[in-house]
C-alpha cells in the first residue's frame, strides 16, 4: 500500500543524465545569490546552488546554517521563494543554502532503484559539496547545522540525516516521501525532529507511520498535521508554517548555547 501511494505521488523519475533545465532558477530576488561550482573533474560540469546570507552576518561570529532540499522537479532555489523564508532567515541570522542535488529529480541519494547508482551518488555528493563550500567561505557554527526538505527533499533529509547523523543539529521534513526503511530512524533517534504534514496529502499515511515510530523510539519530535492541508501550499504560501520551521531550529540552537 505504501509503495502504491509513493508511486502515485512521485510518478516516473527515471533519468539518464543532466539536462539544461536542471540549471534553471525561479527566484528573482537580490537577496538570493545564484552561484555554481565545478563538480568533479569535468570542466564543463558546473552545478548551480542558491545562497542567502543575512545582512547581520559577522565573520567574527559563527552563524547557523539551514540546508534546504527542494521537491521533485523543482528548481534548486525553489524553497527560497516560500512565504517568509528569507524574512525569517534574516530575522534569526541564518545562512540558507539550497543545492540542486545534481539534477532536479536526483532524490539526494535516497532512491537508487529509480535513478541509478551514478545519479544517486552525484545527487548526494552535490549536497555535501555545497555545504562544504559554504563552510569554507563563512564562519558556520558546527553545532548549528540544520537540514530540512519538502517532499523529495523530505526523503533526502531522512537519507542524509541517517547517512551523517553526527553532522546535523536538527532535522525538519515537510510532506516527506520516505523511500528508506522506517528502521533507519534508529540512527537519528538522538536528533530533534520537526514534521509538518497536510492531512489531505496522500503522503499523510506514511508520515503518520514514521511519526508513530519516532514516538516508540522516544525521539524528541514535534508533529504538526494541518487540517485541510495539501502537499505543497500549506507551507509554501503560509508564513506561519514557515515561521514554525525557523522557531524550531532557533529553539534548538539557543538551548545548545545555553540561551
Amino acid at each position: 500500500m505504501l509503495a502504491a501511494i509513493l508511486c502515485l505521488v512521485i510518478g516516473d523519475t527515471s533519468l539518464a543524465e543532466r539536462d539544461p533545465t536542471d540549471d534553471e532558477r525561479s527566484i528573482d530576488d537580490p537577496r538570493v545569490q545564484h552561484r555554481s561550482y565545478k563538480f568533479g573533474q569535468s570542466d564543463d560540469e558546473e552545478i548551480p546552488y542558491a545562497l542567502f546570507v543575512p545582512s547581520t552576518y559577522d565573520k567574527d561570529q559563527s552563524a547557523p546554517i539551514l540546508v534546504s532540499l527542494h521537491g521533485l522537479g523543482r528548481t534548486y532555489d525553489w524553497l527560497m521563494g516560500y512565504e517568509g523564508m528569507l524574512e525569517f532567515a534574516e530575522r534569526d541570522g541564518f545562512i540558507v543554502v539550497a543545492p540542486l542535488g545534481y539534477v532536479r529529480r536526483g532524490w539526494y541519494g535516497s532512491y537508487r532503484a529509480r535513478v541509478g547508482e551514478e545519479i544517486a551518488e552525484r545527487s548526494e555528493a552535490d549536497v555535501m559539496n555545497v555545504l562544504g563550500l559554504v563552510r569554507e567561505e563563512y564562519n558556520i557554527d558546527p553545532a548549528r547545522i540544520y537540514l530540512w526538505g519538502h517532499s523529495m527533499g523530505g526523503a533526502g533529509t531522512y537519507h542524509l540525516g541517517t547517512k551523517h547523523p553526527n553532522l546535523w543539529a536538527g532535522l525538519c521534513v515537510v510532506a516527506p516521501a520516505p523511500l528508506q526503511e522506517i528502521a533507519a530512524l534508529e540512527k537519528i533517534k538522538h536528533l530533534p525532529m520537526l514534521v509538518l504534514q497536510g492531512d489531505q496529502d496522500r503522503l499523510v499515511t506514511p508520515t503518520r507511520q514514521w511519526v508513530a515510530r519516532m514516538k516508540e523510539l522516544g525521539m524528541e519530535h514535534i508533529y504538526i498535521e494541518v487540517p485541510g492541508g495539501d502537499h505543497s501550499l500549506f507551507i509554501s504560501k503560509d508564513r506561519e508554517m514557515m515561521a514554525k520551521v525557523f522557531d524550531f531550529f532557533k529553539i534548538i540552537g539557543n538551548r545548545g548555547r545555553g540561551g
